[in-house]
């Protein structure tokens, strides 16, 4: 196939997912093959819903979705369905396949090797493929989703936010992966470092038009061309706005005076409507979430969290290392290690009071943000998640803290479960807010988040007066935060 000619192409697309809820409306783009392209939008635009309809999972409501004849097409998800967190690697990989593949093992072995997930250990290699998918951290996890899309040898690869929960060594692997693979690659992502490596060119899904534009150009270019266009337009609609108050304003001065000038108000009125109609809406997707805090506990003692001890996994096993670790109220700890080391399992016993060597002073709420959402009820509405959160439950004063997160409308009526994940997380800071903790214990808050909400987010964090634990393989985002100690569970002690 000519690296010339589209792989994909979507001709006059439009999809609902329920009733006035359009993805895409008359859309037409193409997709030429071996292309590196990154997917962009906002939380809940409908970007994983775009590569539904490239993989066929869904199917185009009016248009047509044409890929080559012949051609393979795979995606790695944001994340593993939560029924596939029971079954074993080998039934996981097993299910990316519609028929029974015989040498099925050796294949898994070669794709963990191109993952960077092989275990060195022969006797832990022999049972390693036997492991339920949800006994791997949030890291691990990430490379099964990669690997379960590459075993099938796809002509086209969609990635997932696949950098999320990816340490520094995971995220330098397969950007190294992504430069040297020679197929068709679309990846949604918002790790501008990791997109600009790779990527030369940008699908954006614009969720006033419900359209895909394309631009070419690293992420960073896009971006400025991006911003510079709202800012032309801000400008012109100001300039209208000033013409249409004085057309007013002489419209009205005319028509008082009768006879003759009534004729001249009304040719004023006539220009106040054609500067009206040509005044542009700007981009609602470059809504950024409004400022703000999340209060901490008022009356916490000054000491919060001891930690006299931990566990980690060194060579796939679990060992208790001492340490002597004090958290104080208005104090940041940052925690880091290599994926699978035992981060998350830390926080996860921090976070329920039940971890070894932990002791938190009586009385201190916890706010827990889980970088997997379990935490949230995914059949509870939106409104009845933030609703349930509130001691005072005055519906006017939780809609109006909502919308500072861009929860309204429609999404309030939305169950938990039916969100995007980057919505997910929107409802998780709302709630945190609400809840008012003296512990705020952080997994991965950026993963899905639009990159125009995280420096909101980081301020916050860094404003926070309680204690606060955070893990987050986004450096730049960590640099915004103030951090007064740093556990390594990966350090040798």
């Amino acid at each position: 196939m000519s690296r010339n000619e589209a792989v994909v192409a979507l001709n006059a697309v439009s999809y609902e997912h329920s009733a006035n809820k359009p993805i895409l409306i008359d859309t037409s783009f193409s997709i030429r093959t071996g292309s590196k392209l990154t997917l962009m939008g906002q939380n809940g635009a409908g970007k994983s819903t775009l590569f539904g309809l490239i993989t066929g999972e869904y199917t185009p409501d009016e248009g047509r979705v044409n890929i080559v004849h012949g051609t393979s097409v795979a995606v790695s998800q944001q994340v593993i369905p939560r029924e596939d967190l029971e079954i074993s690697m080998r039934a996981f990989f097993e299910k990316r396949f519609s028929e029974k593949i015989y040498d099925i093992d050796p294949r898994i072995d070669s794709i963990l090797e191109v993952v960077n997930l092989a275990p060195k250990d022969k006797e832990i290699a022999k049972t390693f493929k036997d492991r339920l998918v949800g006994s791997f951290s949030g890291g691990q996890q990430a490379r099964l989703l990669l690997a379960s899309a590459l075993i099938q040898k796809p002509d086209v690869l969609l990635l997932d936010e696949p950098t999320n929960n990816l340490d520094t060594e995971g995220i330098e692997h397969l950007t190294n992966f992504l430069k040297s693979y020679k197929k068709t690659v679309i990846v949604i992502s918002h790790d501008a470092d990791f997109l600009n490596s790779f990527t030369q060119g940008v699908l954006y899904l614009n969720t006033q038009t419900r359209n895909i534009e394309q631009y070419t150009g690293n992420y960073n270019d896009v971006l400025k061309d991006i911003s510079a266009r709202v800012e032309k337009e801000k400008r012109k609609n100001a300039q209208l706005s000033k013409e249409i108050q004085a057309n007013k304003d002489k419209a009205n001065f005319f028509a008082n005076k009768g006879g003759q000038m009534r004729m001249v108000a009304k040719r004023m009125r006539d220009k106040v409507e054609l500067a009206e109609e040509n005044k542009v809406d700007v981009r609602k997707e470059d809504k950024t979430i409004r400022e703000f805090t999340i209060p901490a506990q008022e009356n916490t003692p000054l000491n919060i969290l001891e930690l006299t001890s931990f566990t980690v996994i060194r060579d796939h096993k679990p060992k208790t290392v001492p340490c002597k670790l004090s958290l104080k109220r208005g104090s940041h700890l940052q925690m880091i290690g290599p994926n699978g080391i035992g981060k998350t399992t830390l926080l996860e016993s921090l976070a329920a009071g039940d971890a070894e060597g932990e002791s938190i002073a009586k009385g201190v709420k916890v706010g827990y943000y889980r970088q997997d959402f379990s935490n949230l009820d995914f059949d509870q509405t939106v409104f009845d998640c933030l609703m349930d959160a509130m001691d005072e439950k005055i519906q006017q004063n939780m809609r109006a803290l909502a919308a500072g997160f861009l929860l309204d409308g429609e999404i309030m009526k939305t169950k938990i479960g039916s969100l995007s994940e980057g919505q997910k997380g929107l409802v998780a800071f709302a709630r945190l807010k609400i809840i008012e903790p003296g512990l705020l214990i952080l997994d991965e808050p950026t993963n899905h988040i639009n990159f125009r909400h995280i420096p909101v987010i980081a301020k916050a964090l860094d404003e926070f007066k309680g204690a606060m634990i955070i893990v987050s393989h986004v450096d730049d985002f960590v640099d915004q935060i103030h951090i007064d100690d740093v556990l390594d569970l990966g350090k040798k002690k």
